[in-house]
């Protein structure tokens, strides 16, 4: 099927032999992961959407596609707007629209194996009102029609040693069966991707980016573990890893292994865990309690070998960064440079390093009005030329066994207009401002979000994303619980170890697009006279800011400062990796504003 005409009409004529009136396709696979593999990629095979987050409902005789602010022009560009509503979730979400639209008595389908238990229960109570229900397929009508559907990765498991670790899996796991005791459970899931590979030191290639295993996990009271992953990516080396305490079984089995787990107490986180789950352990006869992934606060907050590893690989990554932006410096005002090429030239300086293992997203490239799209990903359509009169960003990051990188810079390209200049210098003032926050413990991320927004504010303008998120360590890119944002995990406190994203922005449509992105590490600060325990952060992206958008005049003689000292720690950190024209530009860049 060539067209998204032919594969919605496909869909609706599988809907019909299946007896639905309506199907419900989320960006999302059987592990609730951000990122999914190929297989995993319905929506876009559907729509054409290529974001990382959206959904979409079919009916009979309508269609919506729903996505957040960040996509909110980039959907316009991939989606066609004849075969599907555009709805921000923001105005209203997939399960209201459905309460609105889906016609009384029809049947709506969905993925049992795609969506979180607490979805369904609310769609449940929503379509009951409209005197429709919601089923689980058997099947998803979307792999039916699917021809060319890839198959899951087959790739093999590596072992992530205990030097970058810096605890062993058995420590971990041990951690973990003392706190089912302590919760007075038998076993928990562990089914996050993610989690997975932390709780037992291993990594994968299944899915683009991240170097996590498709694999769920079951840990016990005892010690011992149950790892599904198919056979055919174990290696001796990993067997090994694991041990004896790890019963190997095959992927395919773990719906029938729940059922193995009657009248036991077992712990399943409902975010993070898929309302199959809790269907085959209730049919089971076992006995649920809704617990948080015993992983997830563990592998937020960073250990010393973590911390120390994230450093080398921020200051490896850094000097790779510079290098691309002397190299923009000199050649993009010549012209000839297209989106594509200059990810490309940025890739090449970063993989001149024998330690980057790959990319930890897939680079957002966006030149002119381009980059007022915030998730924009560039393909050969929407491959723009690098023109003069225009800011280009970036914003990139590379996956080191010792560390997650991410970092955005935004460049001009000849004279920047004032509008520009005023704007970025906006941003990095609430950049600064989130930089030096000193805040008590208990403090959320959403208490800060502000702070990084309020030069913005003061002008009437904002930016519709997140402040920050969590980054893990050689592991996704974006990583939980905590954040920097006024929505979506906004109440999770900042504690010490943890890793976090600085990077407002501004995006002004069909114009320009800026964003300053540096990694932050919570810390404890001393406050001489507090009466409170007190937090702070470390900047770990080295990087120069772009000189020609500042503003000295708007900045405040505190703000300046931060960017002197700034520019001396990009010298300290990069400078001895750089030589000849680069090490002179990155002089020039850094010196005192």
């Amino acid at each position: 099927m060539s067209t998204y005409e032919a594969r919605l009409a496909a869909l609706r004529e599988q809907m019909a032999k299946d007896g639905l009136d309506g199907f419900v396709v989320p960006i999302c696979d059987e592990h609730m992961s951000e990122y999914v593999g190929d297989y995993a990629q319905r929506l876009a095979w559907l729509t054409g959407f290529g974001g990382s987050a959206g959904s979409a409902v079919v009916l009979k005789d309508k269609a919506a596609i729903f996505i957040d602010g960040r996509y909110t022009i980039q959907v316009r560009d991939q989606v066609d707007g004849n075969l599907y509503e555009y709805v921000g979730t923001a105005d209203q979400s997939v399960i209201d629209w459905l309460g609105a639209n889906a016609p009384e008595g029809s049947t709506i389908g969905y993925d049992a194996w795609l969506h979180t238990q607490d979805w369904v229960k609310s769609a449940e109570k929503k379509l009951t009102k409209q005197k429709a229900k919601l089923i689980a397929v058997t099947a998803n009508p979307i792999d039916s029609v699917w021809e060319d559907q890839p198959e899951p990765s087959l790739a093999k498991l590596d072992v992530q040693p205990d030097e970058f670790a810096g605890k062993s899996a058995a420590d971990k796991r041990a951690d973990i069966a003392g706190w089912l005791k302590e919760e007075g459970l038998d076993a928990t899931v562990i089914a996050a991707l993610d989690s997975v590979a932390w709780a037992f030191n291993i990594r994968g290639k299944d899915i683009s980016n991240t170097p996590v295993p498709r694999g769920y996990a079951i840990i016990k009271a005892d010690g011992n573990a149950e790892l599904f992953v198919a056979p055919e990516k174990l290696t001796d080396d990993v067997r090994v890893h694991l041990g004896n305490a790890v019963a190997l079984r095959d992927y395919s089995e773990f719906p029938d292994a729940l059922s193995e787990y009657d009248g036991q107490k077992i712990g399943v986180d409902p975010e993070r865990s898929v309302a199959a789950i809790f269907g085959q352990l209730e049919g089971a006869g076992a006995t649920i309690l809704k617990r948080r992934d015993p992983t997830i606060l563990a592998k937020a907050i960073k250990n010393e070998t973590e911390i120390n590893g994230h450093k080398a690989a921020q200051a490896r990554d850094g000097a790779a960064l510079s290098q691309f932006l002397h190299w923009f410096a000199q050649e993009a005002p010549k012209g000839g440079h297209d989106e594509l090429s200059v990810a490309a030239k940025l890739f090449e300086f970063r993989g001149q390093s024998d330690k980057l293992m790959d990319l930890s997203f897939r680079t957002i490239s966006g030149a002119g009005p381009n980059g007022a799209l915030c998730h924009y990903s560039v393909n050969e359509e929407t491959n723009r030329k690098i023109e003069t009169g225009t800011l280009y960003l970036v914003d990139s990051g590379g996956q080191y066994r010792d560390g997650t990188t991410d970092v955005t810079r935004t460049m001009a390209v000849g004279e920047p207009s004032a509008e520009m200049i005023k704007r970025y210098t906006q941003v990095l003032q609430g950049h600064i401002a989130l930089a030096t926050a000193l805040f008590p413990k208990g403090t959320t991320g959403g208490q800060l979000d502000i702070l990084a927004r309020q030069y913005l504010w003061a002008d009437g303008v904002d930016y519709a994303h997140g402040t920050g998120h969590g980054v893990g360590a050689y592991l996704s890119v974006h990583e939980g619980p905590q954040r920097i944002a006024a929505f979506g995990g906004f109440n999770e406190p900042l504690v010490a170890g943890m890793i976090c994203s600085n990077e407002p922005g501004y995006y002004k449509t069909d114009a320009f697009g800026i964003r300053i992105e540096n990694l932050i590490l919570v810390e404890e600060r001393a406050v001489p006279g507090a009466e409170q325990d007190m937090l702070g952060f470390e900047t770990l992206t080295f990087a120069p800011l772009e000189r020609c958008l500042i503003d000295i005049g708007i900045l405040s003689d505190a703000q300046r400062q931060w960017v002197d000292d700034y520019h001396i720690q990009v010298l300290e950190t990069v400078a001895p990796q750089l030589e000849g024209d680069a090490l002179h530009w990155l002089k020039e860049q850094c010196a005192p504003l």
